[in-house]
Protein backbone atom coordinates (compact mmCIF):
# COMPACT_ATOMS: atom_id res chain seq x y z
CA UNK A 1 0.00 0.00 0.00
CA UNK A 2 2.82 2.13 0.92
CA UNK A 3 4.70 1.62 -2.31
CA UNK A 4 1.40 2.28 -4.39
CA UNK A 5 1.15 5.82 -2.74
CA UNK A 6 4.72 6.65 -3.39
CA UNK A 7 4.46 5.85 -7.15
CA UNK A 8 0.65 7.59 -7.49
CA UNK A 9 2.06 10.62 -5.44
CA UNK A 10 5.10 10.61 -7.76
CA UNK A 11 2.99 10.14 -10.72
CA UNK A 12 0.91 13.14 -9.50
CA UNK A 13 3.66 15.52 -9.36
CA UNK A 14 5.58 14.70 -12.38
CA UNK A 15 1.67 15.96 -14.17
CA UNK A 16 1.88 18.59 -12.54
CA UNK A 17 5.49 19.22 -13.07
CA UNK A 18 4.49 18.79 -16.66
CA UNK A 19 1.22 20.49 -16.78
CA UNK A 20 3.33 24.19 -15.96
CA UNK A 21 5.52 23.22 -18.96
CA UNK A 22 3.25 23.03 -21.33
CA UNK A 23 -0.10 22.73 -20.66
CA UNK A 24 -1.22 21.66 -24.14
CA UNK A 25 1.02 18.93 -24.61
CA UNK A 26 0.16 17.18 -21.60
CA UNK A 27 -3.62 17.56 -22.21
CA UNK A 28 -2.76 16.33 -25.40
CA UNK A 29 -1.03 13.10 -23.90
CA UNK A 30 -3.90 12.74 -21.52
CA UNK A 31 -6.19 12.40 -24.41
CA UNK A 32 -3.79 9.75 -26.19
CA UNK A 33 -3.62 7.95 -22.74
CA UNK A 34 -7.25 7.93 -21.96
CA UNK A 35 -8.15 6.57 -25.92
CA UNK A 36 -5.57 4.16 -24.98
CA UNK A 37 -7.04 3.09 -21.86
CA UNK A 38 -10.60 2.68 -23.34
CA UNK A 39 -9.05 0.51 -26.29
CA UNK A 40 -7.09 -1.97 -23.81
CA UNK A 41 -10.04 -1.50 -21.46
CA UNK A 42 -12.58 -4.73 -23.07
CA UNK A 43 -9.43 -6.96 -23.25
CA UNK A 44 -8.52 -5.99 -19.85
CA UNK A 45 -11.98 -6.88 -17.99
CA UNK A 46 -12.27 -10.39 -20.17
CA UNK A 47 -8.85 -11.40 -18.76
CA UNK A 48 -9.74 -10.13 -15.51
CA UNK A 49 -13.26 -12.19 -16.17
CA UNK A 50 -11.37 -15.45 -17.15
CA UNK A 51 -8.53 -15.41 -14.38
CA UNK A 52 -11.30 -15.45 -11.67
CA UNK A 53 -13.32 -17.60 -13.43
CA UNK A 54 -10.48 -20.41 -13.49
CA UNK A 55 -9.10 -19.47 -10.17
CA UNK A 56 -12.62 -20.09 -9.12
CA UNK A 57 -13.28 -23.34 -10.51
CA UNK A 58 -9.63 -24.68 -10.74
CA UNK A 59 -8.88 -25.69 -6.85
CA UNK A 60 -5.31 -24.36 -5.56
CA UNK A 61 -4.66 -28.22 -5.01
CA UNK A 62 -4.91 -28.90 -8.85
CA UNK A 63 -3.08 -25.32 -9.67
CA UNK A 64 -0.27 -26.54 -7.23
CA UNK A 65 -0.19 -29.63 -8.81
CA UNK A 66 0.58 -28.11 -12.19
CA UNK A 67 2.74 -25.07 -11.68
CA UNK A 68 3.44 -25.98 -7.94
CA UNK A 69 6.50 -27.09 -6.51
CA UNK A 70 6.23 -30.63 -7.38
CA UNK A 71 5.45 -29.92 -10.54
CA UNK A 72 8.69 -29.51 -11.93
CA UNK A 73 10.33 -28.86 -15.07
CA UNK A 74 6.83 -30.16 -16.49
CA UNK A 75 4.84 -27.25 -14.58
CA UNK A 76 7.33 -24.56 -15.74
CA UNK A 77 7.69 -25.78 -19.37
CA UNK A 78 3.69 -25.29 -18.94
CA UNK A 79 3.48 -21.77 -17.68
CA UNK A 80 6.24 -20.89 -20.29
CA UNK A 81 3.83 -21.93 -23.22
CA UNK A 82 1.33 -20.18 -22.14
CA UNK A 83 2.76 -17.18 -20.51
CA UNK A 84 4.26 -16.80 -24.57
CA UNK A 85 0.91 -17.16 -26.28
CA UNK A 86 -0.90 -15.00 -23.91
CA UNK A 87 -1.08 -11.32 -24.85
CA UNK A 88 -1.59 -9.64 -22.04
CA UNK A 89 -0.38 -6.06 -20.60
CA UNK A 90 1.85 -6.40 -18.13
CA UNK A 91 -0.35 -4.73 -15.73
CA UNK A 92 -2.53 -7.24 -15.37
CA UNK A 93 0.27 -10.03 -15.64
CA UNK A 94 1.72 -8.80 -12.12
CA UNK A 95 -1.85 -9.24 -10.02
CA UNK A 96 -2.63 -12.57 -12.13
CA UNK A 97 0.78 -13.55 -10.64
CA UNK A 98 -0.01 -12.96 -6.99
CA UNK A 99 -3.47 -14.83 -7.41
CA UNK A 100 -1.11 -18.23 -8.84
CA UNK A 101 1.24 -17.79 -6.37
CA UNK A 102 -1.58 -17.83 -3.39
CA UNK A 103 -3.20 -20.62 -5.51
CA UNK A 104 -0.17 -23.14 -4.43
CA UNK A 105 2.31 -22.04 -7.85
CA UNK A 106 5.62 -21.86 -7.81
CA UNK A 107 7.94 -18.60 -7.40
CA UNK A 108 9.80 -20.51 -10.18
CA UNK A 109 6.67 -21.00 -12.46
CA UNK A 110 5.16 -17.54 -11.58
CA UNK A 111 8.64 -15.85 -12.56
CA UNK A 112 8.77 -17.87 -15.65
CA UNK A 113 5.19 -17.07 -16.66
CA UNK A 114 5.92 -13.48 -16.31
CA UNK A 115 8.68 -13.25 -18.03
CA UNK A 116 7.94 -15.41 -21.20
CA UNK A 117 4.50 -13.13 -20.96
CA UNK A 118 6.33 -10.06 -21.71
CA UNK A 119 9.93 -10.98 -23.22
CA UNK A 120 7.91 -13.34 -25.84
CA UNK A 121 5.04 -12.95 -28.57
CA UNK A 122 3.94 -15.11 -30.72
CA UNK A 123 0.55 -13.14 -31.27
CA UNK A 124 2.84 -10.32 -32.72
CA UNK A 125 5.23 -12.42 -34.09
CA UNK A 126 3.69 -12.00 -37.44
CA UNK A 127 4.76 -8.07 -37.09
CA UNK A 128 7.62 -8.88 -35.73
CA UNK A 129 8.92 -11.32 -39.30
CA UNK A 130 7.82 -8.82 -41.08
CA UNK A 131 9.90 -5.56 -39.23
CA UNK A 132 12.97 -7.60 -38.30
CA UNK A 133 13.23 -10.61 -41.16
CA UNK A 134 12.25 -14.50 -40.01
CA UNK A 135 15.38 -15.69 -38.93
CA UNK A 136 15.48 -13.14 -36.37
CA UNK A 137 12.77 -12.90 -34.88
CA UNK A 138 12.27 -16.24 -34.65
CA UNK A 139 15.77 -16.38 -33.05
CA UNK A 140 15.08 -13.80 -30.74
CA UNK A 141 11.94 -15.18 -29.52
CA UNK A 142 13.67 -18.93 -29.14
CA UNK A 143 16.52 -17.24 -26.90
CA UNK A 144 14.26 -14.97 -25.11
CA UNK A 145 11.99 -18.86 -24.32
CA UNK A 146 15.00 -20.13 -23.11
CA UNK A 147 16.58 -17.10 -21.03
CA UNK A 148 12.85 -17.09 -19.43
CA UNK A 149 13.65 -20.68 -17.85
CA UNK A 150 16.70 -19.58 -16.55
CA UNK A 151 15.82 -16.81 -15.03
CA UNK A 152 12.31 -18.71 -13.28
CA UNK A 153 15.19 -21.39 -12.18
CA UNK A 154 17.66 -18.58 -10.75
CA UNK A 155 14.58 -16.93 -9.02
CA UNK A 156 13.58 -20.25 -7.73
CA UNK A 157 16.56 -21.14 -6.29
CA UNK A 158 16.93 -17.47 -4.69
CA UNK A 159 13.67 -17.35 -3.17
Amino acid sequence: MKTALIINGFTFLCLIAALKKDREKTKKALKIAGKSSLRILPMVVIVILIIGIILGFIPKSKIAKIVGEKAGFKGILIVALLGAILHIPSIISFPLAASLLKSGASVTSVAVFITTLTMIGIVTLPIEIRELGKKIALLRNGLSFIIAIIIGLIMGAIL
